[in-house]
């Protein structure tokens, strides 16, 4: 389990004060000091992240904050990391005492996109269990709070079942091949090993999907563009579903059967991660920019560029011989994300296995807000290579 990426766990993060007790309950949570704790106000700097495999949730990844009512000038840049650490975030401990309490309550909503649970720690120290504080709470936030003590451990069990009922809808039926694989079926994955694939390994999303094949018990035949043909006329019948890597879409559409569908893990992850309708839309704008546009290519993990990198060598080829030469393109990569986006005609962003749902969508809203169309590879190359129309992607 502790082999699962980060970017598949159940993302909880606790928010609070300096001193509300984050890091111990984070401590009592997962039974470890993972966390340092100390009277010292602003002892958590960065956020700590601990993977664990959490009774009935399963693979989870907790983070810890730093306070949010951190005031000097460093104090500034922690409470940066912890309002970008709000982004990935399916559910907000959100921890209240005494101190500040204002100060949480005005940070809510920077949690919007995630679930919430309010937590009161410490209720060993308190005269009243934390009964007052438990009313202030529900008249302020309307939320109703769990009461524990790291200390004692008091509460922890109860704050599992909470956490097990404010579960997001779309956190237990992800599917990143959805409807379009049943029991039985027979899927050919087309993999090209090139330098993006070191001997030995294969890369994130063609893992993941593998698994899921597995886990519905369809038939998978593994190959590389150049053994699509030998490995066809091996089958009794056409697979159900091709799925290939975005880089040989064209080759691959030219090889396959008339009547098999054909998608991208980029296209599957654009639709499990993201928003698959808006990508579409979005490419579809991508055709209709002029020479000197700017466009922004944005990658979830940071990596020497390779001599055919997809994003920083093979996607920009594609769109100058498309839209011309005089295209300005710009990069970034992990979490480094422009605030403002209304100078980019055009977000390109790749199929971001290393985040999480959650992330992505926020990174999308951001786009929406500023009018700003964004795609992600699969799609780009699709309608660069002329083919959009003919790849398909799980219903939703």
């Amino acid at each position: 389990m502790q082999q699962t990426p980060n970017a598949n766990r159940l993302q909880i993060g606790l928010f609070g004060a300096r001193n509300s007790g984050k890091s111990s309950l984070l401590n009592a949570i997962v039974n470890e000091n993972i966390a340092t704790v100390s009277e010292i106000p602003g002892t958590t700097t960065d956020p700590v992240r601990k993977a664990m495999e959490a009774p009935n949730l399963g693979a989870v990844l907790f983070v810890d904050t730093a306070g949010l009512d951190d005031e000097d000038e460093l104090g500034k840049l922690r409470v940066e990391k912890t309002i970008e650490a709000a982004k990935s975030v399916d559910i907000a401990l959100i921890l209240f005492n005494g101190a500040n309490f204002d100060k949480t309550v005005d940070f809510l909503p920077r949690l919007k996109n995630a679930k919430k649970i309010a937590v009161i720690n410490k209720i060993d120290e308190l005269d009243d269990k934390g009964e007052e504080l438990r009313k202030k709470i529900a008249d302020k936030t309307k939320l109703s709070a769990v009461k524990v003590s790291a200390k004692t451990r008091e509460g922890i069990d109860l704050l599992f079942e909470e956490l097990l009922r404010t579960l997001p809808e779309d956190y237990e039926n992800a599917s990143i091949t959805g409807n379009l694989v049943d029991e039985g079926d027979a899927v050919m994955l087309v993999m090209p090993q090139d330098t993006g694939a070191p001997k030995g390994r294969l890369i994130l999303p063609q893992v993941q999907t593998i698994r899921e094949l597995l886990d519905k018990r369809a038939i998978i035949i593994c190959t590389v563009v150049e053994k699509m043909q030998e490995a066809l006329k091996k089958l009794i019948n056409p697979p159900k579903l091709i799925i290939t890597d975005s880089q040989a879409f064209k080759r691959v559409y030219e090889l396959k059967p008339k009547d098999t569908p054909l998608t991208s893990f980029s296209i599957l992850f654009g639709n499990y991660k993201g928003d698959i309708a808006y990508f579409i839309e979005s490419a579809k704008k991508m055709l209709e920019l002029k020479e000197g546009s700017k466009i922004l290519i944005a990658e979830a993990c940071a990596h020497k560029p390779l001599e055919e990198d997809i994003g920083q060598v093979k996607i920009p080829r594609l769109l100058k011989k498309k839209l011309g030469e005089n295209i300005k393109i710009e990069f970034t990569s992990g979490r480094d994300f422009p605030k403002d986006l209304t100078s980019y005609d055009l977000i390109i962003h790749c199929g971001a296995c290393m985040f999480n749902r959650r992330y992505v969508l926020q990174r999308i809203a951001t786009a929406k807000r500023q009018n700003t169309p964004m795609t992600n590879y699969g799609v780009a190359i699709a309608a660069l290579t002329g083919i959009l129309e003919y790849v398909v992607y799980p219903e939703q």
